[in-house]
């Protein structure tokens, strides 16, 4: 069979024996290219089928062979041939590099500048289609053209325990929570059958993480959440294992995966601090990948650093800058990645405000999290959490878009100006956030409340040019007005001043 290297394919078998527990049938697949191997396990597909699902890391000839303590999925053989892919938006998966260990990378080598958005519910968008995903191919769309390149999801989630807002009466096409027919295991959320899971719902959700997978979308999936009324099983009991095992066997082949222990890890009694670190453990030892791992909770990551891949942290502080540089400056060595900021875009529901919803004030929270060294996410209230918007401009009058287009201006200048060049340089901050690259530009972010900014340094001779963030237009370049820098959007709109030395022009 010809694939593409990180092609995601499903090698599918049946089995000729009847079997009361299928979920607990061992079955993997040892694949061999060259000095290579991996051993992937296999998964069980309701019915007679049981499913290897593998995407080739390399290019090559992948030989595969089966084992399973069933006789009639053993000793399978066949071979895949991996060529190049050619799909411009995939990279294989997110990765480290210890040359540059505060930064995101993909596979291939190429930086990855992380922007994420929260959107929990996506596993219900399109769950009465059985054909199709329409609606969630649209919503991606949507964020592909704003930049985003991570979707927080929870992998299930039942309801909130807040009030809801009136006005979704009027239009329940946007309300997915406390819906009884959408559940992982057998029966309802308000009537469990932790005895089995529910195939359905996993077939559904492949369909989300590989529309994501398609347009370059990391699926950051969040296998458990405590605050959203889900009736889970006993922690570390048959059911519960059986589950959390599921969900590594069944999306670990998708190189868009990251996996997190929890949403709001440690805010339940059932999740104790070992029960994280033993969930991290199950993860490493069946996962063939090796697929980044973390865990919403600042302190968790912070109390077991050496056991997650990045750290995630929230933090709804109004001094989010100094905040997140202290933490930025406490691991050197790991990338950090702000989860959550408290900050929630307004949307026609209120849905959970948070401390702030003015969308121009979000925005400044995540440049000054991103001047600080640390990766951000946009939180919309019309998408993070029950309701879900997934057309938020073809909504009737009155209903306020969302600014998706001030995340594109965003990563649009990060890609002219790469956090792998330009860090965090407090110590010429003065009224402003400075990021540096080292050889002679600067960046200062200035809030449209500020007058001027005023640089006491040296400053050499050179050129500034200024960026408006909430509409992405650059002035042409001026000679410097060092020491002093005043906003030609002052009282309008934040800006960034790029201050350019002569040798850098």
């Amino acid at each position: 069979m010809d694939v593409k290297k990180w092609q995601v394919v499903d090698l599918k078998f049946s089995a000729a024996e009847q079997v009361a527990q299928p979920f607990e049938v061992e079955f993997a697949g040892r694949f061999v290219c060259g000095d290579r191997e991996l051993v992937v396990p296999g998964f069980y597909n309701g019915g007679q089928e049981w499913v290897l699902r593998f995407s080739a890391p390399a290019e090559g000839a992948w030989e595969y062979t089966t084992t399973s303590s069933l006789e009639s999925l053993a000793g399978k053989t066949g071979q895949l041939m991996a060529g190049h892919n050619t799909n411009p938006r995939q990279h294989g998966g997110l990765v480290l590099n210890p040359e540059s260990p505060q930064e995101f990378f993909y596979e291939d080598g190429s930086p990855c500048f992380v922007l994420a958005f929260e959107a929990d519910w996506m596993f219900a968008l399109d769950y009465d289609n059985a054909e199709d995903a329409p609606k969630s191919r649209q919503l991606l769309d949507h964020l592909v053209d704003c930049r985003v390149n991570q979707a927080v999801l929870t992998v299930y989630s039942y309801d909130v325990d807040w009030p809801k807002d009136a006005k979704l009466a009027d239009h329940p096409e946007h309300e997915y929570g406390g819906r009884d027919d959408i559940y992982p295991f057998g029966g309802s959320n308000s009537e469990p059958d932790f005895s089995t899971l529910n195939v359905a719902f996993f077939q559904k959700f492949d369909r989300v993480v590989a529309l994501m997978n398609e347009r370059g979308i990391t699926a950051h999936l969040m296998i458990y959440v405590w605050n959203k009324l889900v009736q889970w099983p006993d922690a570390e009991s048959l059911e519960d294992n059986r589950y959390f095992d599921y969900i590594i066997k069944r999306y670990q082949a998708y190189p868009n995966v990251v996996w997190d222990v929890s949403k709001e890890a440690l805010n339940n009694a059932r999740c104790s601090e070992d029960y994280g670190r033993e969930r991290i453990e199950r993860i490493r030892n069946l996962d063939a990948y090796g697929r980044l791992v973390t865990v919403h909770d600042g302190g968790f990551c912070e109390r077991n650093a050496e056991l997650v891949d990045f750290i995630s942290w929230q933090h709804w502080s109004a001094s989010i800058y100094d905040k997140m540089l202290a933490v930025y400056e406490k691991y050197p060595t790991q990338p950090v990645f702000n989860i959550e900021h408290g900050g929630y875009e307004l949307s026609h529901y209120e849905v959970f405000p948070g401390d702030y919803t003015n969308p121009e004030l979000c925005l400044r929270r995540n440049w000054l999290i991103q001047f600080a060294g640390v990766y951000t996410t946009y939180y919309w209230q019309g998408a993070a959490w029950n309701v879900l918007i997934h057309s938020p401009f073809d909504q009737p009058d009155g209903f306020p878009e969302p600014r998706f287009e001030y995340y594109r201006h965003f990563a649009d200048f990060f890609a002219q100006f790469p956090v792998s060049r330009f860090k965090p340089e407090p110590g010429r901050n003065f009224s402003s956030f400075c990021m540096s690259d080292g050889e002679g530009t600067l960046l200062y972010y200035i809030p449209q409340e500020h007058e001027k900014l005023s640089v006491y340094l040296a400053q050499p001779e050179g050129t500034i040019q200024w960026f408006n963030t909430l509409t992405g237009q650059f002035t042409e370049r001026l000679p410097s007005t060092a020491p002093f820098y005043q906003s030609p959007w002052r009282g309008e709109a934040d800006a960034v001043v790029i201050c350019r030395t002569k040798d850098t022009e």
